[in-house]
């Protein structure tokens, strides 16, 4: 039988980072529900970057680790997003330009809210699957920015952002889909997927969110659990607390997961306690929240986050099946499961997700004020601008390694370029 999954995958989260107590403080949030974030850091998007440089950050490493005879098997090329910047053309045919690859290569973009990443590394999984091509790879990136603006002479809009400016981060994950997943091996037809209409969140406009906060977390537990069962349906066997060794949920915040998790044991684990309950959340869910702490909710991107967090934080002395959860308001859902072992862990932590996350310039509350004015330099629908390199200089110095960043829009048609 073919196998099918990740052979590669990374992390790119963008230059700067904010730290959420002290944005919290700042916008004067109320500190007990702040708590309830369980959130750290957030990536913050500065005007110079947008959804292609995040993509093209995260997928160049992996690229540039091909042999060109591998790298010529890219046959298909998936951005997952809902940041897009034109309602027609791709962003993978940028992606696609600035990786330099083959030219004989299918080229779309999936968008579905928070759900995106998933359906097209499912969609890319099937590719390998049915042998449209043996040998064959995908590349998936699925990426995802916020930016909040404050027109001029307005007021910092506090309490419509409310507990989601905290919470909101911008990053990209990149998955190499092929025959040879060293790591993470999908289980063919583990499948369990869940969906309905509901109006929890949407974007009415192309820069704002709107929504019910409420709704979305009901929502988010429905879909939870009721994905899963669909899984234990057609997994003979299956059980919540038993099955995986470890457990990467997409995480908006991580009191969020904290809260499915808890509902998912209480409903489906026989005589357990509240404290195996916060015993089990610390050993299977705390690896997949390591970097989502750091990098806030990323959209499309954020189920693969806590994947390739689990992946570099767990134990994995023996392979471990791994349970994944996806939702994407509106809704759709799905939970999957898929083995990772110490080699794809090894493979994972040589792309120093870790290190360039502590490499990102940290944000001070001026700089960050002065950014949410600026973002509106780069809003949707902008024409022509030419970018100021010198904002925030910083945070274009210090990665270690070539950086795509936006240099100007032109006639609607955007230029990169790359800073050492």
């Amino acid at each position: 039988m073919v196998k099918a999954g990740i052979e590669a995958m990374n992390v790119f989260a963008g230059t700067t980072f904010l730290d959420v107590k002290k944005l919290a403080e700042h916008r004067n949030l109320d500190r007990r529900r702040f708590d309830n974030l369980l959130m750290k850091q957030k990536s913050v998007t500065l005007p110079y970057e947008d959804p292609i440089t995040f993509a093209v950050n995260a997928a160049k490493p992996i690229i540039d680790s091909l042999s060109a005879e591998e790298k010529d098997r890219i046959e298909m090329v998936i951005t997952c997003t809902e940041s897009a910047f034109d309602f027609g053309k791709s962003m993978s045919t940028y992606c696609h330009d600035l990786l330099g690859l083959n030219r004989n290569c299918r080229l779309f973009e999936v968008k579905n809210a928070c759900f995106s990443g998933v359906a097209g590394f499912q969609n890319a999984i099937n590719f390998v699957l049915a042998q449209v091509s043996p040998g064959g790879k995908a590349l998936v990136i699925a990426t995802d920015i916020s930016r909040f603006m404050i027109e001029e002479g307005g007021d910092a809009l506090t309490m419509e952002w409310s507990f989601a400016e905290p919470s909101s981060g911008a990053g990209a994950v990149a998955l190499l889909i092929s025959e040879t997943p060293h790591v993470f091996q999908v289980d063919p037809g583990a499948i369990g997927s869940y969906g309905y209409e509901v109006m929890d969140t949407c974007r009415p406009s192309t820069d704002s969110e709107a929504g019910d906060s409420d709704l979305s977390l009901t929502s988010y537990l429905d879909c939870s659990e009721n994905a899963f069962l669909e899984y234990q349906k057609r997994v003979s066997g299956a059980d919540y607390h038993r099955t995986f060794g470890y457990l990467a949920y997409h995480t908006p915040f991580g009191g969020m997961v904290k809260g499915a998790h808890r509902s998912l044991m209480r409903k489906h684990v026989r005589g357990v306690t509240p404290s195996d309950i916060e015993a089990d959340f610390e050993r299977r869910m705390v690896p997949g929240l390591t970097y989502c702490q750091r990098v806030g909710n990323i959209m499309g991107a954020t189920a693969m986050l806590s994947l390739a967090s689990t992946i570099a934080n767990a134990n994995f002395d023996k392979p471990q099946r791994i349970g994944v959860f996806s939702y994407g308001s509106g809704c759709c859902s799905e939970f999957f499961s898929g083995v990772a072992t110490k080699e794809g862990q090894e493979r994972v932590r040589a792309m120093g997700i870790k290190e360039h996350l502590d490499r990102r310039y940290e944000l001070s509350m001026d700089e960050y004020d002065d950014l949410l004015v600026g973002s509106n330099a780069v809003k949707f629908g902008t024409r022509n601008v030419v970018l100021d390199s010198n904002f925030i200089p910083k945070a274009r110095t210090t990665h270690g390694r070539p950086t795509l960043f936006l240099k100007e829009i032109k006639e609607y048609g955007r230029k990169y370029e790359w800073v050492q």
